[in-house]
């Protein structure tokens, strides 16, 4: 399969994926990037409540045709708390974040065609004014990535978990 974003789908992240995403956050090249939470025990606790649809964040296994190959999560950014975004007025702004889970299918194009669909279906509610992200500076592939699926940079931001880019792509 090509990385055509027609031949890229998302459902709901569900209580059984979660050893999985836990297998996966502990592969080297994701854990070189991912600062959310890397123990199993830590990641029910963060995603059981999204998964029961009691947290404005909504996450999803991504695959390719039948082939599951990441993760990718959507909030609200006003309001998200615990220090991030705090200057955001604008309710229709939504932040991501996503991974690839096999370190072989980088660099094929999979993740701007996953981001890009992940926008497309985004940008389809109307109340969804802008889409942003925040790679670490050093992550120049995701860098790179972001820039093909349409997002500009906004530039150099410091977050609660370090010096960050800011990108943005706007309807």
């Amino acid at each position: 399969m090509d990385a055509d974003p027609a031949n890229i789908s998302f459902r709901p992240l569900a209580r059984g994926d979660l050893p999985m995403l836990h297998e996966w956050i502990g592969r080297t090249h994701v854990a070189a990037w991912w600062k959310g939470p890397s123990e199993l025990a830590d990641i029910e606790i963060e995603y059981l409540p999204v998964i029961a649809g009691t947290s404005s964040t909504k996450a999803y296994i991504v695959s390719l045709g039948e082939v599951q190959i990441g993760f990718m999560q959507v909030y609200v950014v006003m309001g998200s708390g615990d220090g991030w975004w705090e200057d955001e007025k604008d309710s229709g702004a939504r932040g991501i974040d996503q991974f690839i889970a096999d370190a072989h299918r980088l660099d094929r194009g999979l993740g701007t065609a996953m981001i890009t669909a992940f926008v497309n279906q985004l940008f389809e509610d109307p109340a969804v004014t802008k889409v942003q992200t925040d790679p670490s500076p050093d992550n120049l592939r995701a860098i790179r990535c972001y820039t093909k699926a349409g997002f500009s940079s906004a530039g150099l931001i410091i977050t609660p978990d370090g010096p960050a880019v800011l990108m943005l792509c706007v309807r």
